[in-house]
């Protein structure tokens, strides 16, 4: 065992006593070590809950013969943070969260790893913690939220955003924002659309890192007690039988991902966060393949805020493995991948029935023939910029409109909620990349007070930062280069007139080649927005958002 090297042999006798401090007794020290790490705190909601889910593990674990230690990881709420200097320390945690992972789990010598996580960075930081470390490891989260009532009709966090939009254009009272903001966010749990928390933990089912349940059973639904104490038991087996991350997050799991992403229709943010991971697990994932699988990919569901159904629904319909069956009719999935359960995912999804199908249309009558996300590119975005397809109106797939450039996020907010922006306008925020920010903001109170103006089928947005999964409309993120490092998003100026083809996948400024050249020899680099603490090292290290914003040393560039 890997903990040997703290628990067995007469080197190890100042270990053993530090552990007897611990109140750990022999009979447990004989076991396998498993970590246990919990993103629980009393600031996130879908974290609230994380201790009962901890607990169930910690019994699971025990009733299978190990023993369970917990540590923590840090979470930063997105809702929370959204809006003001907060977001600049959202995406950055991903990272924080992957290397204190790794630094306890390699300190310390656990035999095996279960992660605690629910939201949108604790995910695929531990996803990524868990491909770097490779000892076993499974996932179990705390769950999505339920979805809230207002006037009979469900709603969630991105109703909530966009009311502050209807309130600024004189649509709703502010007697029924205060309705709003009693009753959208009713239990613990992640945001209970297809946003960036559920789409990732659907995700980690699709990948073979989760049990069955584990992207959609509901933060206060027992069933989700029941789902910790089988990770629990089953992080012993997958100890005994040595299968570790690596083994599961294969090319081929990866792939996987991508294509149930595309049926599903998940956040923008799995295109930061699919590569990244997949680079921890010795994976290239080239996000040029994304349009070649979504262009093979019926979008399947229209979850908030795409449509009107939930994550619930999703998972009273048959959840994740219900969608993964329906693609096998059209033998869209690798199903020999190895997943926590110890079997194949042809194995896991055999029998897995959609149960509604207006939650999940069968694949022979989906929303679209193509999946939910697209990758353009253009001379606006050379390398890559990301759209969230299947939350876009029909009549803004393809758009031409006059650029309206802000260099930050505060400044487009100001004009839109104060009427500047008007139909048919581009709205372009950059200076917000992931070195830009520094720290690639989410974009959601714009994208909200678009929609909630009104002018969601009329008004696109491109930034070289992010979008929250709560946003909708024609929001195109991840524009790269970013403007920080001379990218054309840095050269447009107000009123160029801005192409959007999105089922050609193209993003284009139209403005000649030449014009362009000599607004580059103009162009300067901006002095950095923050120059102290850890987002000054986090902007010298990161890449692109093309590259999955990762960090590299100069050395392995």
């Amino acid at each position: 065992m890997r903990s040997d090297s703290v628990k067995t042999g007469t080197a190890q006798a100042p270990h053993r006593s530090l552990f007897n401090a611990l109140g750990y007794t022999e009979e447990e020290r004989s076991r396998p070590m498993i970590g246990i790490v919990s993103s629980y705190n009393e600031i996130v909601p879908g974290h609230m809950n994380l201790d009962k889910i901890v607990e169930a593990v910690k019994i699971g674990v025990a009733m299978a013969g190990g023993m369970p230690v917990v540590f923590p990881a840090i979470a930063v709420c997105d809702g929370i943070s959204m809006g003001h200097v907060g977001m600049k320390y959202s995406l950055v945690t991903r990272d924080l969260i992957a290397d204190s992972t790794e630094c306890m789990a390699m300190a310390h010598g656990f035999d095996g790893l279960v992660c605690v996580p629910n939201c949108d960075k604790n995910v695929p930081g531990l996803l990524m913690a868990a491909a770097r470390l490779n000892i076993p490891t499974i996932f179990v989260s705390g769950g999505p939220m339920l979805a809230g009532r207002v006037h009979g009709q469900k709603r969630s966090l991105s109703s909530m955003f966009e009311a502050v939009g209807s309130v600024a254009a004189g649509t709703m009272t502010l007697e029924e924002l205060s309705e709003f903001e009693e009753k959208v966010c009713p239990t613990c749990g992640s945001c209970s659309g297809m946003y960036t928390a559920n789409s990732m933990n659907c995700l980690t089912e699709a990948i073979g890192m989760g049990l069955k349940g584990n992207g959609t059973i509901p933060a206060v639904f027992s069933e989700r007690i029941r789902l910790a104490k089988h990770a629990g038991m089953q992080i012993m087996e997958l100890v005994r039988k040595d299968i570790k991350p690596r083994d599961i997050m294969t090319k081929d799991a990866f792939l996987n991902a991508l294509t149930v992403d595309m049926a599903l229709g998940c956040s923008t943010n799995s295109m930061l966060h699919l590569p990244a991971i997949a680079r921890e697990a010795g994976v290239e994932l080239n996000l040029d393949i994304a349009n070649e699988l979504s262009a093979k990919t019926p979008n399947l569901c229209h979850l908030a805020p795409a449509g009107p159904t939930y994550i619930e629904d999703l998972n009273e319909a048959g959840g994740v493995y219900a969608v993964m069956n329906e693609l096998t009719k059209k033998n869209l999935l690798h199903l020999d991948c190895m997943t926590v359960t110890g079997r194949t995912i042809g194995e896991n999804i055999k029998g897995c029935v959609n149960k509604n199908p207006e939650v999940i249309r069968p694949i022979e009558n989906p929303y679209s023939e193509t999946g939910g996300i697209a990758i353009l590119k253009g001379n606006l975005a050379p390398d890559s910029g990301v759209v969230k397809r299947s939350a876009v109106a029909p009549e803004m797939l393809v758009h031409q409109g006059p650029a309206r450039v802000f260099d930050c996020e505060e400044d487009a907010i100001e004009a839109i909620k104060s009427g500047k922006i008007v139909a048919g306008d581009v709205v372009v925020i950059r200076y917000e990349g992931p070195k830009g920010g520094p720290g690639m903001r989410e974009m959601l109170n714009p994208t909200s007070a678009i929609a909630g103006m009104g002018l969601g089928s009329s008004v696109a947005l491109i930034t070289d930062g992010r979008f929250s999964g709560a946003s909708r409309g024609a929001s195109i993120g991840h524009v790269s280069p970013e403007a920080a490092v001379g990218g054309p998003i840095a050269l447009v100026e107000e009123g160029d007139i801005i192409s959007i083809n999105i089922p050609e996948n193209r993003l284009d400024v139209l403005v000649s080649e030449e014009e362009m050249a000599e607004r580059r020899k103009k162009w300067q680099p901006r002095e950095p927005k923050v120059t102290t603490g850890y987002l000054s090292r986090y902007r010298e290290l990161v890449t692109s958002g093309n590259k999955g914003a990762v960090l590299e040393v100069p050395s392995r560039k």
